[in-house]
């Protein structure tokens, strides 16, 4: 039984690995800029894999305006001719560019009131909250001050980008352990039809973390390209209180 245990335990282990991962790069900063063109690029190929061949170019269009925020960054006919890796490849470089252009937008829009704060106020505040909004819910960012005034605001850019993923990971992981314990509790069923439970679990756990995880990088792409800063004032922005 013991034995019979841990090879469940083995399963929720392994993913749990690759979420701590995900986590880590997204607290300490390492590696975040290759995971959010990961999660584009995985994002990209979801589309053109679900979509090519099988809906009209409106519909296609309308998915890439939904997920990415862009438009199809080529013709009808090309959407029919090319094939799905080199459909992909255009629509992540489009979306990768849309990214790029987000941020440095957010950073231009910021860096004047940051700036503004930095000169007046440096001496009382050392970490500051600025409200990131994606049109429905409003995110307030904590970042160092001076580091954003001296990268121009990019470091903002960074905070964002963190706060959003460790969000995204955390509400997805909760909702996905619950799934994974009603589903170990199902499996157990499959003994009567003389189906061995650990095999049924194995293989419903991967669908149900592939599917999480796509849902997640959509999540996190989808709030990365709508965002944008709410405010004009510099005296909406705030020092960070720590709790």
């Amino acid at each position: 039984i013991r034995k019979r245990l841990l090879e469940y335990d083995d399963v929720m282990n392994s993913q749990r690995e690759v979420i701590y991962k995900r986590r880590r790069h997204a607290l300490y900063g390492e590696r975040i800029d290759v995971d959010i063109a990961n999660m584009l690029y995985d994002v990209s190929t979801a589309i053109i894999n679900e979509t090519h061949g099988n809906i009209e170019f409106e519909d296609f269009n309308l998915e890439l305006i939904r997920n990415l925020s862009i438009e199809a960054p080529f013709e009808e006919k090309e959407f029919m001719q090319l094939s799905p890796n080199e459909l992909t490849e255009q629509v992540y470089k489009a979306a990768r560019d849309n990214f790029d252009r987000k941020t440095e937008g957010i950073a231009r829009q910021a860096f004047p009131v940051i700036k503004q704060v930095y000169e007046k106020q440096s001496a009382s505040y050392e970490n500051i909250v600025v409200p990131i909004s994606d049109g429905q819910k409003v995110f307030q960012i904590v970042t160092n001050l001076k580091k954003a005034y001296d990268t121009g605001a990019k470091d903002l850019i960074r905070s964002f980008t963190k706060t959003i993923i460790l969000y995204i990971i955390d509400e997805h992981w909760k909702e996905h352990l619950r799934e994974m314990d009603e589903l170990k509790q199902s499996v157990q069923n499959a003994a009567y039809e003389q189906k061995d439970p650990l095999l049924i679990y194995k293989f419903e756990a991967y669908e149900l973390f592939k599917n999480m995880i796509d849902k997640m990088n959509r999540e996190v792409v989808s709030l990365l390209m709508k965002a944008h800063i709410p405010l004009r004032d510099p005296s909406q922005v705030q020092e960070a209180r720590q709790r």
